[in-house]
């Protein structure tokens, strides 16, 4: 029985009782191995059963700044939206020596796993609502008895035909499905609420599809390839290289100071931008902004983001979009 599993999940409200529910842990624990679905709270991964066992450096070598991140990711994965308050601060802090390179790793090719008490998609709802109070962002596991996704291929191939159009534009076309799909139960594989997140990135979304039908599978396939050879076994993994080619890896949900830290070591002449933390700034670069992103981003406790941001609204600065796990606040 692995009793730090146990314990971490002890120190959430979701904590069970009884020998029977030890088990069950225990087997959701075992689940782990095969089913990329359940990420680790304790390693926080969303971990894929196999890979391969090195680092392709001459892929992420190319570079415009002394500094790229190569990021393997997933748009369904819960602890890569774990760690969005640490790469929203990393970009505002480090974006004039950091670029960011976004893969796409295949988290879920189909649903085909049937191991440790997970046998069908409703099972993982709770398991979702269980890693939103971990990592204290809201996370809705509703979508998986509401409406289930079969795969996270299609927006995964959707974010790319997304790259082929703007890689700036794709990284709010990813912001929003993955909002889509942890707060507002959207299944992401419907072409309609992939259209509307195009719309909503200022993508052309008619290209989008074309792009989706055609090259972007391609693209994806080379993604998918990229992490192979790379020895990419889980989800978030991030690359950090320098322009010899050193790197260092950060593998699963880690603080901010393991992002800065792994950054100083390979390129110690990285300057730490100072940014103005008033709200209007925020939201000005970022749209949407969840408790855990506003109180990251202004270094202030949780109490006082809370507090912060309910006076916003009331004084109809922002509008809130409340889940049972959390909310999403927006510039009006």
């Amino acid at each position: 029985m692995n009793l730090r599993f146990i314990a971490t999940l002890c120190i959430s409200a979701f904590c069970l009782s009884g020998w029977g529910q030890i088990k069950k842990m225990t087997m959701e624990k075992d689940a782990l191995k095969t089913n990329p679905l359940l990420c680790d709270p304790v390693s926080g991964v969303c971990e894929i059963p196999s890979a391969g066992n090195g680092v392709n450096t001459q892929a992420i070598h190319a570079r415009q700044k002394p500094v790229k991140v190569v990021y393997f990711t997933d748009p369904i994965c819960s602890s890569c939206w774990g760690i969005e308050p640490q790469l929203r601060r990393l970009k505002l802090e480090y974006g004039g020596d950091v670029e960011i390179d976004y893969r796409m790793g295949g988290l879920l090719p189909n649903w085909t796993y049937n191991s440790g008490g997970i046998s069908k998609p409703s099972d993982v709802a709770h398991h979702w609502d269980e890693v939103s109070v971990y990592y204290k962002m809201p996370i809705d596991g509703d979508v998986w008895l509401s409406d289930p996704l079969s795969s996270s291929f299609p927006p995964s191939i959707a974010f790319k035909a997304a790259q082929m159009q703007s890689p700036e534009k794709a990284v709010v076309f990813l912001r929003i499905i993955r909002e889509m799909v942890f707060l507002q139960k959207k299944n992401i594989t419907k072409w309609e609420h992939l259209a509307e997140a195009a719309v909503q990135a200022g993508l052309d979304s008619q290209q989008l599809k074309a792009d989706y039908d055609g090259k972007a599978k391609d693209r994806f396939n080379e993604d998918l390839l990229l992490a192979s050879k790379s020895g990419v076994r889980g989800f978030p993994t991030l690359f950090v290289t320098n322009a010899n080619g050193q790197t260092e890896t950060i593998y699963g949900f880690r603080p901010y100071e393991t992002f800065e830290a792994g950054l100083a070591k390979v390129y110690s002449a990285a300057i730490k931008t100072a940014y103005s933390k008033d709200w209007q700034h925020l939201f000005g670069v970022y749209p949407t902004l969840t408790l855990r992103e506003f109180a990251e981003l202004r270094g202030i406790t949780f109490p006082e983001a809370e507090q912060q941001l309910t006076a916003l609204v009331n004084e109809q600065h922002l509008t809130v979009f409340n889940t049972k796990n959390g909310a999403l606040w927006s510039k009006k």
